[in-house]
């Protein structure tokens, strides 16, 4: 199959204790749209508004946040709208690398590469190989992403298996969209901009995964809607397929 998702690389396990949060970030450019602006404002809002989250993730106590930037269905967009959210993500990018010691927070890039402008691939190798290191806050940010891809890449590459594991099957999802830990389960996943649906994003990984959508713009997204999102999410009853106690002890008797 063309392109380089089935890339060979070494992975290595970090263990995580705290929540896995993905988000995809919707709105930027009907909230530009709606000012008046060009829809290229609207993604430097959402910078803004991906600062912000990052910034208060972890003492709400998420160790890993994924964020939707670019899909593999974005490349239909205008060139221009393209090209100007792809130097957003370089700038970005070139900016984590140089504060690196400044927080505790390691950055890896997820989805293809070999159809990605030389400079932001020079960036996010920049940025991983800075924060590599780093075990405050797992931030993993999708740019080309395809979850269909991933997991048809996984599965041919797996062909030759006799017996395929879930936890093996992860890792091989990890692997193909260059990740360096094997792909982790999500425990909430919240979308923004009022739409309802998961658009191709970590579909594997979402098996079990709360969904919280809220008609809030990503570009006004804050540490607060986060906190409240967090907040309905602990007060949902997570049995992943059991009964609840007073159920099963009724069963019992």
């Amino acid at each position: 199959m063309p392109g380089d998702f089935m890339v060979e690389s070494t992975l290595y396990i970090v263990p995580r204790q705290g929540l896995h949060v993905a988000i995809l970030m919707d709105g930027n450019g009907r909230w530009a749209e709606a000012r008046g602006l060009p829809r290229s404002a609207g993604h430097r809002a959402g910078v803004e508004a991906v600062r912000r989250v990052v910034g208060g993730a972890p003492a709400l106590g998420i160790d890993t946040l994924t964020l939707f930037a670019f899909s593999a269905n974005n490349w239909q967009r205008h060139p221009d709208e393209v090209g100007a959210l792809f130097g957003l993500l370089e700038t970005y990018f070139f900016a984590q690398a140089l504060r690196a010691a400044e927080h505790d927070v390691r950055i890896s890039v997820i989805g293809r590469r070999d159809r990605l402008p030389s400079a932001l691939v020079e960036a996010i190798e920049a940025v991983e190989t800075a924060t590599a290191k780093h075990v405050g806050l797992d931030l993993r940010i999708a740019v080309d992403y395809s979850a269909r891809e991933a997991m048809l890449r996984a599965a041919c590459w797996m062909m030759s298996s006799t017996e395929v594991t879930q936890e093996e099957f992860s890792r091989r999802v990890g692997q193909v969209t260059h990740a360096p830990d094997a792909s982790p389960d999500v425990d909430l996943l919240i979308r923004t901009g009022g739409e309802q649906r998961l658009s191709d994003f970590l579909l594997w990984e979402c098996a079990y995964a709360e969904l919280h959508f809220t008609e809030r713009m990503w570009p006004e997204f804050g540490v607060e809607d986060l906190e409240n999102a967090l907040r309905e999410f602990r007060a949902r009853d997570r049995r992943f397929g059991r009964a609840p106690v007073s159920a099963a002890s009724a069963v019992s008797h």
